[in-house]
């Protein structure tokens, strides 16, 4: 009888092993999409102010049922618990995303994929001038293998583009930049409150921030909005936005936050993908190259860090 059992508990490890691959796959896929989405909209002749506030728009229905799904039978939540969730939702999910539709203008989908996979290296910078957290050598190497990257990728795009392709990398970089501080000031929040419940609460407070960005910003029209931008954002909202998130959630409790990190460097290749085949960004030497010495520094960055760390 024991034989039996062992072969069933390996074949559900192994299954629950490929779902949680998959999902981390096609999330990654996913939330990669949205830089071809805001590109394609683009086209258009819509915004970033407008496009934005279309995206959380539309999001908005599914991250205010995903709080009110969370918070069933949860304590109410304290005046530091909303602080919390107010600055979060702010910095990590309003600014961070505004910036990035921002510098979209400016630059490629595949050079403002590889800016925001250095999201890692931010963290860790981060905790070093917030907590005194120090540096591995291995993280070190990482962190200028991945830089070293960016810089190639952005050095041929700044020679095409001029200053413009300077500014919108710039833009991209401090999205970034506010996206890791929301990853270091959210872990004590998250143990408290679980990290869907703060996912749905602090979305619906960035998706009210990009409505009353829209409202205070622009005429209370969509008139001259174009049909495509409008599908455009509904896609960007459900495909790009919260499917990606619950996905990812999935997998890191099926395979964990290491493997799940490892498995997300799909998405910078799916960009560049995407960007060729979709947006017709042609395919140069020095973006091969420049994404490889990132997925690579990414690769020994994550690999230095014990597990749990």
């Amino acid at each position: 009888m024991a034989a039996p059992a062992s072969k069933a508990t390996d074949e559900a490890a192994r299954a629950r092993l490929v779902a949680g691959l998959a999902l981390a796959m096609v999330g990654s896929v996913a939330f990669s999409g949205k830089a071809i989405i805001v590109k394609l909209a683009y086209r258009h002749g819509v915004d970033p102010v407008t496009l934005i506030m279309l995206r959380m728009l539309f999001a908005l229905p599914i991250f205010v049922l995903m709080a009110w799904w969370a918070s069933r039978g949860k304590p109410p939540l304290t005046g530091k618990d909303w602080l919390g969730v107010l600055g979060l939702g702010f910095t990590g999910y309003y600014f961070s995303s505004f910036l990035d539709f921002a510098g979209l203008q400016y630059i490629s989908a595949s050079l403002e994929r590889l800016i925001l996979y250095l999201n890692p290296t931010l963290v860790l910078l981060l905790s070093l001038l917030l907590y005194g957290k120090r540096f591995t050598l291995r993280q070190m190497l990482g962190m200028g293998i991945s830089y070293a990257g960016v810089v190639l990728v952005f050095g041929h795009e700044i020679t095409a583009q001029g200053s413009d392709a300077a500014w919108g990398a710039l833009l991209v970089f401090l999205s970034a930049t506010f996206y890791s501080l929301y990853l270091v000031y959210s872990g004590e929040i998250v143990r408290r409150l679980g990290s869907i419940r703060l996912v749905g609460l602090a979305s619906t407070v960035a998706c009210l921030c990009c409505i009353f960005q829209f409202v205070l910003l622009r005429p209370l029209t969509l008139e001259h909005v174009a049909p495509e931008v409008m599908w455009l954002s509904l896609i960007n909202a459900t495909v790009c936005t919260v499917a990606p998130v619950l996905m990812v959630m999935m997998a890191i409790e099926r395979i964990g936050a290491s493997m799940t990190a490892q498995t997300g460097m799909i998405g910078p290749i799916s960009t560049i993908l995407m960007g060729v085949l979709i947006l017709d960004e042609p395919v140069t030497l020095w973006l091969a190259a420049g994404t490889v010495l990132v997925l690579a520094g990414i690769y020994v960055f994550t690999r230095s860090q014990r597990p749990g760390t």
